[in-house]
């Protein structure tokens, strides 16, 4: 059986040239000051020849030939699925397109309804039209600076046999008649490299299907499972430490949370390591923002799994905190609750001093959303519960911040939750909250001497500086 894959054949000469953009000026070069947003846009990789249209000779439906019969033909429906069209031509081959689409329809519903449909002569013939369909060259996006938190993301043109080709797929290894020990032949670790390379797709639709598809080779091929995990672990490395572009990652770590909730205990080394090598410095990445929820869920599963990762967790948090981003800030700031929320309080001992200086920083800060979220860490009844036990450690680091802002902040609404996390203190420990109080105001009256006795100087030297000057006019001071 030949499959049909013709791709990659562009007619370079007939592409229209676009003219550089002319009132695209941007002195900034920030995506947030456009003109304008790009409008939805259609691309695909997947080109034929500019020959003679494609015929494909109509079969009997499926449920119209004797059961016995239905094998052959189903095969010979999977070969001429195997046919691949052009969808940027939207007038070429109208009729073999709905006459694809049609047979595809009725190869999803076989796969899941029929019982002995998977013969052995199934899987190659299967995965081979699964193949030719899917893989293939990303097209490029349309924005040299495509931005996926403000460009609108490029849609497959040929989405309409894509989407039921992905259908197909899950319906086949989700089928109870799929045997692992045949499909091993052909869904191999090369098949799952180009399965993942495609996670790159610019599509939310396509990357969907590829999530769940990704999931079920995980969980019917034992024998890919470490491939597919180090495959990730190259991917992620590779978006961090060289490209900080791949369109997938929130789909992967998504795939991953899953994964991450059925390892066994104790954790293996390798695990381990992808969490402090891998997953920590995800957080350093620009775009953060498009996958940290699914991030931090990865992370909370592994400190469930093993509660003695909560330090380097932390502390490599610590190590990556945002200086200047202050959406960024807010981000680590709900990830560090998720963590406070399962910590236990053994470990919270480890941690409180660096955490807390690090949230005192954060109340302190002068951008209100980022002070906001750092109090509200006192709405919380676990961390709070953990705060007293340990009052006498985290009141001395946080009173100083905390009792400066009720007094200086900009904001009304931080004044008022700032009075309320010091009337908890007060209530928690008034022994400590007294001495801290006293401390700080004699601090501050130090400093004000100090300064005080510091602009009187400024004030003598300036004095003399002046009579020294009237003195070299010839004029003598009086």
């Amino acid at each position: 059986m030949i499959c049909v894959c013709e791709r990659d054949l562009r007619d370079m000469s007939s592409a229209p040239t676009t003219p550089p953009s002319v009132d695209k000026v941007d002195g900034f070069s920030r995506k947030s000051v456009r003109k304008a947003r790009q409008k939805r846009s259609q691309s695909s990789s997947q080109f034929r020849s500019q020959g003679k249209p494609i015929e494909l000779t109509p079969l009997p439906l499926l449920k119209d030939v004797p059961t016995l019969e239905q094998p052959e033909l189903f095969l010979k429906k999977l070969q001429q699925c195997g046919v691949i069209f052009d969808f940027m031509d939207t007038l070429s081959d109208l009729k073999m397109k709905e006459y694809k689409r049609s047979t595809l329809n009725e190869l999803v519903d076989y796969v899941a309804i029929s019982r002995g449909c998977l013969t052995e002569q199934t899987y190659p013939e299967a995965v081979r039209m699964v193949s030719c369909n899917i893989f293939r060259t990303l097209p490029p996006s349309d924005s040299n600076e495509f931005d996926p938190e403000e460009d609108e993301p490029t849609l497959e043109a040929s989405w309409p046999h894509l989407q039921l080709i992905y259908e197909f797929f899950i319906r086949f290894l989700e089928s109870q008649e799929f045997q692992p020990s045949i499909a091993k032949k052909y869904i191999d670790q090369k098949f799952v490299l180009q399965l993942l390379e495609l996670f790159d797709s610019e599509d939310p639709r396509e990357r969907d299907y590829l999530k769940t598809v990704l999931h079920r080779i995980y969980g019917k091929f034992l024998g890919l499972r470490a491939f597919i995990r180090k495959q990730i672990n190259n991917i992620f490395l590779r978006f961090v430490y060289e490209t900080e572009h791949f369109n997938g990652v929130a789909e992967l770590l998504e795939i991953l949370g899953s994964i991450i909730n059925g390892f066994a205990l104790p954790l293996k080394a390798e695990h381990k390591q992808f969490l402090v090598k891998v997953l920590i410095p995800l957080h350093t990445v620009r775009s953060l923002s498009l996958f940290h929820a699914q991030l931090a869920y990865c992370i909370v599963q592994f400190l469930e799994k093993d509660p003695t990762l909560t330090e380097p967790v932390i502390r490599g948090l610590m190590k990556f905190w945002p200086k200047t981003c202050s959406q960024k800030e807010v981000m680590f700031l709900g990830e560090l609750e998720e963590i406070l929320d399962v910590i236990e309080p053994s470990q919270f001992v480890k941690i409180q001093e660096p955490l807390f200086k690090q949230i005192s920083k954060c109340v302190s800060s002068p951008h209100f959303q980022v002070a906001e979220r750092a109090l509200y860490y006192w709405n919380n009844e676990y961390i709070m519960s953990l705060i007293e036990e340990n009052s006498n450690v985290v009141l001395p680091i946080m009173f100083a911040s905390l009792y400066r802002i009720s007094k200086e902040h900009w904001n009304p609404a931080i004044v008022a939750l700032v009075y309320n996390v010091l009337k908890a203190f007060m209530e928690m420990n008034s022994t400590l909250f007294d001495e801290l109080t006293a401390t700080y105001k004699s601090d501050r009256q130090r400093e004000k001497k100090k300064e005080k006795e510091r602009e009187e100087l400024w004030k003598k030297l300036e004095d003399l500086e002046l009579k020294r000057g009237l003195r070299s006019d010839g004029i003598i001071p009086t």
